[in-house]
């Protein structure tokens, strides 16, 4: 449904974003946010899958910061691989290509920012710094090690696995504190629990996240 365009940030870096449009007018926009692998198929099916719901969907390529066209799979190898390009990227220089991003589908009417791992992080970031209407979190397991110094401005919903061994139930309970206004879902998965590709897939769970998250993010946009 979707494909890549290049976009420029504001400090002059181009980058590709997968972009994908619905078939009719849309409801509004979002900002997919890349996990620590790129965006890969699983990635672009996501920003598809937004667009078939009716909203104007953009997944920027994050780690074009490093080097263009990183996609990289699950294994363990990999996913040493993404945790360094992580690293590598200032979180100012991301903010920089997520602004962009929301520049871009904003005539769609409002944005809001949907992010997976690292994306769930930068999610919550985005409610706190970016012009988006309201942000989903997926498994940020960055945000306590990262970002609890900043409190959103915007509405958040989070999801995460009881399984998940990098997010423990004390650092969800850090975030609740931080904002007590966020809406809080625990499901019995493992992180990553949204990607089909990966061995800790969760179909059950992964299908009522994406329940909730519609409804919220219709709820945001539709407000007076």
């Amino acid at each position: 449904m979707g494909e890549f365009n290049t976009l420029m940030a504001r400090d002059g870096h181009e980058f590709n974003a997968w972009l994908a449009a619905p078939g009719g007018r849309a409801r509004g926009a979002v900002v997919i946010g890349q996990e620590i692998f790129g965006v890969n198929r699983h990635i672009r099916r996501v920003a598809d899958g937004y667009a078939a719901a009716g909203y104007l969907a953009i997944a920027p390529c994050l780690f074009d910061r490093v080097r263009r066209g990183i996609e990289l799979g699950y294994s363990a190898e990999e996913k040493q691989e993404g945790r360094g390009y992580r690293l590598r990227i200032p979180v100012e220089k991301t903010l920089l290509d997520l602004t962009a991003c929301i520049n871009v589908v904003r005539h769609a009417g409002r944005v809001a920012m949907i992010g997976y791992c690292w994306g769930g992080s930068l999610a919550y970031l985005a409610a706190c710094e970016l012009p988006v209407v309201c942000a989903v979190s997926y498994y940020g397991g960055q945000i306590v090690k990262d970002h609890l110094g900043k409190t959103p401005r915007r509405p958040v919903i989070y999801h995460f696995g009881e399984k998940d061994p990098h997010i423990p139930s004390a650092d969800i309970d850090k975030i609740r504190a931080v904002d007590p206004a966020g809406t809080f879902y625990t499901y019995p998965a493992d992180h990553g629990f949204n990607c089909e590709e990966r061995s800790e897939y969760d179909p059950a769970s992964a299908e009522l996240a994406l329940e909730r998250t519609l409804a919220f993010v219709a709820a945001q946009m539709e407000k007076k």
